[in-house]
């Protein structure tokens, strides 16, 4: 039996075919509420999407693949359940999912790369790594309403208290399953499955209107 893997990289140069976000259709059909726009006033909540990310589904044996990590990234596992381990700059962070599952995401023009390295350095190993980057999206909160939003779409404690920095879960979001993050004091990140993103993109929206809630966009579209 052969242990032969291809790997493709899903954004060649010579590609013609211009990507859109999960978003994008989302963002023409429900609106781009300018912060502040709704009520005249400072928005208190705040959406955006950091599309086009590399995201890989890590899965193995911890050791190994936290050696591996250190050696290609310069970032381990990170060390307890439901917790992020996030690079110095914060655009590289590996997400425990399960016992021996992570959530590797890293800029999308490093993902191709950044996976061929993993597996040379991993030899034989008894290790999957998935590219699932085209099919979920990150979508931003932040705000200082942030989290009251939160509490009106999913039944985890969201207090900032009970969910500190540093930690992930996957949990129920309105009648959706999402990976809620909180990398930072002032951020809060939900990746979601991109057949779902318009409908967290429009309930978000909602739950947020009383706190004039507003969206920034990166204008920019992705050869791939």
């Amino acid at each position: 039996m052969s242990n032969t893997v291809h790997v493709y990289d899903a954004r060649a140069d010579h590609a013609t075919v211009t990507a859109e976000s999960p978003l994008a259709y989302s963002f023409q059909r429900s609106g781009m509420p300018a912060p502040g726009e709704a009520s005249g006033e400072e928005s208190r909540a705040v959406i955006g999407e950091r599309a086009f990310l590399g995201h890989l589904i890590l899965r193995g044996g911890a050791i190994v693949l936290d050696e591996a990590l250190r050696e290609v990234l310069g970032i381990g596992l990170p060390g307890r359940p439901n917790s992020l381990t996030v690079d110095a700059d914060g655009q590289r962070s590996v997400q425990w999912l399960s016992p021996d599952e992570w959530l590797l995401i890293v800029p999308g023009d490093e993902t191709f790369g950044l996976e061929t390295r993993l597996r040379a350095h991993l030899g034989g190993s008894h290790v999957a790594i998935v590219d699932v980057s085209a099919g979920q999206t990150l979508i931003e909160l932040s705000g200082e309403a942030a989290h009251e939003v939160l509490m009106k779409s999913t039944v985890y404690d969201v207090d900032p208290h009970a969910f500190t920095v540093g930690k992930g879960v996957t949990t129920l979001f309105a009648k959706t399953s999402v990976i809620l993050r909180r990398p930072d004091e002032s951020r809060w990140e939900l990746i979601v499955r991109r057949s779902f993103a318009d409908y967290v993109y429009r309930w978000l929206l909602d739950a947020g209107a009383e706190y004039g809630i507003g969206v920034v966009r990166e204008d920019r579209h992705e050869s791939q």
